[in-house]
């Protein structure tokens, strides 16, 4: 299963042109390709609540098992905090200081000001708990320790780091990255992308249709695209990208640590000994799951070969009452989506509110693993679709996710304004 840079996803619900549109389609829940959660250092920390709020609430909740630590500030650990802040004390521990929707990212990368938007600090949804902008280095029976030194008490944990992979810690230097990635690529006649899952596929599509002038070359190790889905989905994306003439190398490496550089003009070696010119790439390959910080800890025993922490239908940590994982880390044989760490944020919020009201087991809410369901965009108005019975591409589904991809939607469902940009 191929985990990109740039893994992202659409919303699970159809808009209702497609329910008008298409007899089928309003029965499919569009999906979410998930992205990485990211680890940076960093030793800013801010707090959420006012002082009076905090001072009522230590004395309310503080010592009487309300406790509720949630490492990780991705899909599922942003969407965990915002659910449960008014249901428990709430500790949010990511090492940047905002939420980025990561569906939208590639998009952001060739019109930053898309960023304005998907970028949220993690303040403007999270209101009722405190926020530690710190790397988690450990993990014991009563605490989790932070890079910056701080022992952060907990009654109930919930670990959500994702996939690793450094990115700025602040949201201002967030969207300057964009601003830089896109400068890169407009000052470019070439472009190279190495890896063909979702995240290269679709980084294809968007230089090629907003910048069409560019020469893209995509280099990918595996026998077709999409690997991580049906032959047929591959195939479509690979009949769109050759239509936009983008160059297709499959079944190649690129040997980045030794490229030539003439004057801006790079020259990449490919496996099978070919040369490709291109003043630019893009790295859209596998990312590690983001649980190397546990292998020292007491949850060390609950980490399967692959470096995901087992779970049950709970989502509890096998073998632990109190801790919970969420989002990609998890051993749950899906593929990992957007919408399923959704999902997975919303049934643990309800056991934990389920929990903390005394309620009995019976009541639990349970996770059950997701279709193998994926949509990719192809630029700007298509898409490739796959559903459990059908494979399609074109306006449809891209009318359904490549338009706005689900920005708006999801800042409604943060809390947010739908269109408006924070400063």
């Amino acid at each position: 299963m191929n985990r990109q840079r740039f893994f992202y996803s659409s919303f699970p619900i159809l808009d209702s042109f497609v329910s008008h549109s298409c007899a089928f389609l309003p029965k499919l829940t569009p999906l979410l390709l998930k992205p990485p959660q990211i680890f940076v250092k960093s030793s800013f920390r801010i707090s959420h609540r006012r002082p009076e709020i905090m001072e009522e609430q230590k004395a309310s909740s503080w010592g009487t098992g309300r406790r509720l630590v949630v490492v990780g500030g991705g899909v599922a650990g942003s969407m965990l905090a915002k659910s449960a802040q008014f249901t428990a004390d709430v500790t949010l521990i990511d090492p940047k200081d905002y939420f980025e929707i990561p569906w939208a990212t590639l998009r952001s990368t060739v019109e930053p000001s898309f960023a304005e938007r998907a970028v949220i600090k993690h303040r403007d949804y999270f209101t009722n708990g405190r926020v530690i902008t710190s790397n988690a280095i450990d993990v014991t029976e009563k605490e989790v320790m932070t890079e910056d030194g701080e022992a952060v008490g907990y009654d109930y944990l919930v670990i959500a780091t994702g996939h690793k992979d450094p990115v700025p810690k602040t949201r201002k230097e967030r969207i300057a990255h964009y601003h830089s990635e896109n400068e890169k690529i407009k000052s470019a006649s070439s472009v190279l992308i190495v890896g063909g899952g979702p995240t290269g596929v679709e980084l294809a599509g968007e230089i090629a249709v907003d910048y069409p002038e560019k020469q893209v070359t995509l280099v990918h190790n595996g026998p077709r695209l999409l690997g991580y889905i049906g032959p047929k989905a591959g195939d479509k994306a690979l009949r769109w990208l050759k239509s936009r003439k983008v160059e297709v190398k499959l079944e190649q490496r690129v040997d980045l640590d030794n490229v030539l550089d003439d004057e801006g003009r790079r020259t990449y070696r490919t496996s099978s000994g070919e040369t490709i010119q291109a003043d630019c790439h893009f790295l859209c390959t596998v990312k590690p799951v983001g649980s190397s910080w546990l292998k020292d800890t007491v949850l060390k025993s609950h980490l399967d070969a692959k470096g995901r922490l087992m779970v049950d239908e709970y989502l509890k940590v096998k073998g632990r009452d109190n801790v919970f994982a969420i989002g990609d880390i998890t051993d749950i044989p899906e593929l990992k989506q957007g919408y399923l760490a959704q999902n997975h944020a919303s049934v643990v919020a309800k056991n934990l509110k389920v929990t903390l009201e005394g309620g009995k087991p019976c009541r639990l809410s349970t996770h059950k693993p997701g279709a193998d369901m994926a949509m990719v965009s192809l630029g700007r108005r298509e898409a490739v679709a796959q559903f459990p019975f059908a494979t399609i591409s074109g306006i449809v589904p891209g009318f359904v996710k490549s338009r706005d991809m689900f920005v708006g939607k999801t800042r409604k469902a943060m809390g947010l304004d739908p269109n408006v940009v924070e400063h």
